[in-house]
């Protein structure tokens, strides 16, 4: 009976830590070490970089766990996608929803404390565990109360920030310096993340409004959301044009083209169907192919 119980704990705790999603928080991650290397030319720690990665990893892992924690309402009365409605770890193993509240407490403060230690070594900067410090802040107050950001109406800011600013920079501050230059470099980015979020928000509306989540996919009619997508890949494709050659070096703006023609489809079928697949290839192939670049010019 034990074994079961604990079997199913186990099969719980990693459907609720998303590997896909993780996986694509090491490619982001990846991402900013790369952009530092290339940027400041700040030599590669690989121990920093080791110990920046296993500092971030139960961070993740604890706001995955506080997100699916706050959802297990949502994902029961969703229809799930590969990349929306949550993982249903709940509902799927029987699992009391309290194990993922204490798996979100514990992970994150192995992380942070990980990362305190590692600062107190010399291995983390100031700047890196601030940033991390900030991560798993706001990574938890976006499902959590009292803040519970994605009830508020900033959820998709809160979000884009994390995943596609936040993330980065933590890369950057763990191997270099951050500075408007990079800054600058993600910007593009993080406007993509917002056109992946208005897609994958999209499937979940009805079941978020009935539980008082206010995304603007509940809140906004179809044809806003679809103005809103449109604007938001028109600003990250015309700062990536802005930025080319002077902070984006050509070959990284080149790799990023790559997702244009998926960035168009997400918006051509945007509320038009459910999956949000285009969406969300287009901020995967910009985050892959980025982070290919950037490390064939650091390795170059």
């Amino acid at each position: 009976m034990r074994t079961a119980i604990l079997g199913r704990q186990l099969r719980a705790l990693w459907l609720a830590a998303r590997p896909s999603q993780v996986a694509l928080i090491a490619l982001v991650y990846a991402h900013g070490v790369g952009m530092a290397r290339a940027l400041t030319t700040s030599a590669v720690s690989w121990p920093a970089v080791a110990v920046g990665g296993a500092a971030l990893l139960p961070v993740a892992l604890g706001v995955h766990y506080a997100n699916e924690y706050a959802d297990v309402e949502t994902d029961r009365l969703t229809e799930r996608t590969p990349f929306s409605g949550g993982s249903g770890a709940v509902e799927r193993t029987g699992v009391r929803r309290e194990l993922l509240a204490r798996a979100a407490g514990v992970a994150t403060l192995v992380g942070i404390g990980g990362a305190v230690a590692s600062w107190w070594s010399g291995l983390l900067s100031v700047a890196a565990l601030a940033l991390l410090g900030s991560t798993a802040v706001a990574g938890l107050a976006y499902s959590l109360p009292p803040a519970a950001l994605i009830r508020r109406g900033v959820g998709e800011l809160t979000n884009a920030a994390l995943g596609g600013t936040l993330l980065p920079l933590y890369g950057v501050a763990v191997v270099g310096r951050v500075s408007a230059t990079t800054v600058l470099a993600v910007v593009p980015f993080t406007v993509l993340v917002g056109c992946n979020l208005l897609s994958t928000h999209w499937p979940d509306r009805e079941a978020d409004a009935a539980v008082g989540k206010r995304t603007l996919a509940v809140r906004w009619s179809a044809p806003r959301l679809r103005r809103a997508y449109w604007l938001l890949a028109g600003v990250a494709v015309l700062l990536t044009i802005g930025l080319a050659g002077r902070v984006l070096p050509v070959p990284v703006v080149a790799a990023q083209a790559l997702a244009l023609p998926s960035l168009v489809w997400g918006g051509v079928v945007l509320t038009r169907q459910r999956s949000p697949f285009p969406a969300v290839s287009a901020m995967v192939l910009h985050a892959g192919a980025s982070t290919a670049a950037w490390w064939w010019l650091t390795l170059g």
